[in-house]
């Protein structure tokens, strides 16, 4: 692999520790990192309205790839930079379609002013507590917000995650990119995911996919694992993500992705 010039890394689940925290360790890794010239990306599926906690450690350039790819986000400056929103029609035809096959699931909706819940829905794992609006799926997409949603979430606790995503994506993967990194369902637009994003924020600074390295533990992070010049699934991920990818970071309890920055930064 060429001088790493990127480390795009998953939050939750890899560089988070269980409570949520970012460990001395890490960051001390991170400012490592950033002295030696290699840029940190935080490519997270958490919403922008939940990366304000991380301010102090987002780096020199401020912004976080957030919704699986769905928005790009200015921490420091607390603005939207970009989205990447679904089509309303799409987003009305998806909760059609999981409807049938899903019965009792229940839908919300991340947009540029707000977040949309059904009843019933419940806590984000991310607590949303500032919720804008609730309203059944259908009557919110019949709002003006609707052609702006760059991400819907979608619940069915009676059924193994997993098994949620399999059923899905049978029914509706023809829509839109349908993913998880938690019990619930994560949906961007076609063609928008991490690796999407991500590749085209690179592209504008003249990075190359050979020169970044990048860290995830759950499926929404395999197109961007795959994408990479160089990936590692930290030990604590999912099977499926062990499973496509050759290289190990510790867990991310034990701070793993900062074990691995650090032996990145001496060998170069």
């Amino acid at each position: 692999m060429t001088h790493p010039r990127l480390i795009a890394t998953d939050l939750d689940g890899t560089l988070l520790r269980s409570d949520g925290t970012v460990s001395a360790r890490t960051q001390a890794a991170l400012t490592l990192a950033e002295a030696a010239g290699i840029s940190i990306v935080f490519v997270t599926g958490r919403p922008p309205r939940w990366m304000e906690s991380l301010t102090d450690h987002i780096g020199r350039h401020g912004v976080a790839i957030c919704s699986n790819g769905g928005a790009v986000y200015d921490v420091r400056r607390k603005e939207l930079v970009e989205s990447f929103p679904l089509r309303a029609e799409d987003s009305l035809a998806l909760v059609t379609a999981l409807r049938a096959e899903l019965p009792g699931a229940t839908f919300a909706f991340e947009y540029p002013l707000g977040f949309s819940q059904e009843r019933g829905f419940g806590s984000a794992p991310w607590e949303s507590t500032d919720v804008s609006r609730i309203a059944t799926a259908e009557e919110f997409l019949a709002t003006a917000d609707a052609d702006t949603v760059f991400k819907m979430l979608v619940k069915l606790s009676a059924l193994d995650p997993d098994e949620l995503l399999r059923r899905a994506c049978r029914a509706a993967g023809g829509l839109a990119e349908i993913t998880r990194s938690s019990p619930m369902l994560e949906i961007s637009a076609l063609g928008v995911s991490k690796a999407t994003t991500l590749a085209r924020w690179c592209a504008e600074r003249g990075i190359t996919a050979d020169q970044v390295v990048a860290f995830g533990d759950m499926p929404n992070d395999l197109p961007m694992l795959a994408w990479a010049g160089r990936a590692y699934a930290v030990a604590n991920a999912h099977p499926e993500v062990l499973a496509a990818t050759t290289l190990r970071a510790g867990d991310h309890d034990q701070d793993g992705v900062a074990a691995v920055i650090e032996s990145l930064v001496a060998a170069l």
